[in-house]
């Protein structure tokens, strides 16, 4: 990309704002437990930590809503949480970081999905993390609850200029929800966005399917080592999803494309930072070019502003969101 067509992309920031846009998917309370390594324990071979302090913060599915929010946009989150303290505190979340969460269910019987990192913290040294312990339920929904996200979504679909799917494989994300969510997309005009890290086939018909290079290769059954198993792949995903836009994200290799009408691109990572932590990159990553396909830019854009967003969280640690100031001033030292 030419210097100033990078120069450009930071005009098209404000652009990002002023959106409606419904986020449905797996929601997750992430807590993080920082603690002091004071000794090595008598009982097994790892360190003792002394809590100094916890944080807890959206995860999940709430992820891109938080983002989509702090670029300028509104945010309208559909998910499942439990009728437990954990899901209480989820919702007041959701509501300290100005998300609509008129879509959030509960469950009497699924609990509230939750991940607790723990980490020896130690300036000024980065935490450093020991162990992770995760509460979740990937059991289908039941068939009163997957009513009722029907009925959500038959209501809210028609007002917002996307929707997001953002699969964890938690459940919530059934054949028949997908499905209904594809036809009131076509219906209603909206655009339909999906960030799958699993079942692939459900997302047949995206305006725009996004997924990592290992959920690629477990959709195609094969390695992507190459250039040319990328372009293949992305090729295979595209045809067999009949999706009009593909992204695989690749990490520190940056992003492979295609879309209908546009060939195979490889897009190299953007060097923002050092990278301190990739959890809620992807989340980024979707939130932006969601907002950018609303917006109507072009899919080389679309990828680059998501690219560089996505390169703006790995430098914090825990999910973490992208200003229109940060992003705007990246794109220009990129310039």
């Amino acid at each position: 990309m030419t210097k100033d067509a990078v120069t450009d992309l930071a005009t098209l920031v404000p652009g990002l704002a002023e959106h409606r846009i419904l986020v449905l998917g797996d929601l997750t309370l992430d807590e993080y437990l920082y603690g002091k390594a004071t000794r090595l324990s008598r009982e097994a071979p790892i360190p003792v930590l002394e809590l100094r302090r916890r944080e807890v913060i959206l995860g999940g599915a709430a992820n891109p809503a938080r983002n989509i929010v702090a670029l300028g946009s509104q945010a309208m989150l559909v998910g499942i949480i439990g009728a437990d303290p954990e899901g209480a505190q989820l919702h007041e979340l959701v509501e300290a970081h100005a998300i609509d969460g008129t879509g959030l269910l509960t469950s009497a019987t699924r609990p509230t999905t939750r991940k607790t990192r723990i980490l020896a913290d130690e300036a000024p040294r980065l935490p450093q993390q020991i162990a992770r312990l995760d509460r979740l339920d990937r059991t289908p929904l039941h068939a009163e609850e997957e009513a009722q996200v029907l009925a959500l979504l038959e209501q809210a679909i028609p007002h917002h200029d996307a929707v997001i799917c953002s699969d964890y494989q938690l459940g919530l994300l059934t054949p028949r929800i997908v499905g209904r969510v594809r036809s009131l997309c076509a219906a209603h005009g909206t655009t339909f966005c999906v960030d799958a890290q699993g079942n692939s086939h459900f997302y047949e018909g995206a305006d725009l399917f996004r997924c990592n290079n290992r959920e690629a290769e477990a959709a195609l059954g094969y390695a992507l080592g190459t250039e040319s198993d990328f372009a293949r792949g992305l090729h295979q995903l595209r045809i067999s999803l009949g999706a009009k836009l593909v992204i695989v994200t690749r990490g520190p290799d940056g992003l492979a494309i295609e879309g209908a009408g546009l060939a195979y691109h490889h897009i190299p990572a953007a060097r923002v930072s050092e990278v301190y932590d990739t959890t809620g990159a992807g989340d980024t990553f979707i939130a932006v070019a969601t907002l950018a396909l609303s917006a109507g830019y072009a899919p080389l854009a679309l990828a680059q502003l998501a690219n560089t967003a996505a390169a703006l969280v790995v430098r914090r640690y825990g999910n973490a969101v992208v200003t229109p100031d940060e992003l705007r001033n990246a794109l220009g030292s990129a310039a």
